[in-house]
């Protein structure tokens, strides 16, 4: 399984982001983040999916 393709738990994603786990659960629920759901209340998010929601979000300084 290449690394694009890992399935990450929502403690994982929030582990990753250094917010609550809540906070992952919200942003699943408000379309933010793209998930599969395993089973009733089981959710995975794609390595690739919470890279590129990282991607869109990332800024550069004032200086660069």
């Amino acid at each position: 399984m290449k690394i694009d393709d890992k399935l990450l738990t929502t403690d994982e994603v929030a582990d990753i982001l250094r917010v609550h786990v809540t906070t992952v659960r919200r942003m699943l629920r408000n379309g933010v983040l793209k998930y599969i759901e395993i089973a009733p209340r089981e959710y995975r998010v794609r390595w690739s999916e919470l890279n590129k929601f990282l991607r869109e979000r990332e800024r550069k300084g004032m200086n660069s």
